[in-house]
């Protein structure tokens, strides 16, 4: 190989190097966002869960007349 080639091939390795780093970090962070996600999906069915549970305890005790402002 020529010094050219083996200066073209290196840069290609250096970028390659890089490259991976990026994916490699890329990654990481979807799994990371992905485990977010998931914590916040649980996270809303409970509060979801406790709000209709909350509803359906008021239902019965709201009385049924006019509001003040009539």
């Amino acid at each position: 190989m020529t010094t050219e080639e083996e200066s073209r091939v290196t840069a290609l390795e250096i970028k390659l190097s890089y490259l991976e780093d990026f994916v490699n970090k890329l990654q990481s962070i979807a799994v990371e966002q992905g485990k977010t996600v998931d914590t916040l999906k649980a996270e809303n069915r409970v509060l979801k869960g406790k709000l209709e549970e909350l509803i359906e305890a008021q239902e019965g005790e709201i009385p049924n007349r006019r509001p003040p402002h009539y």
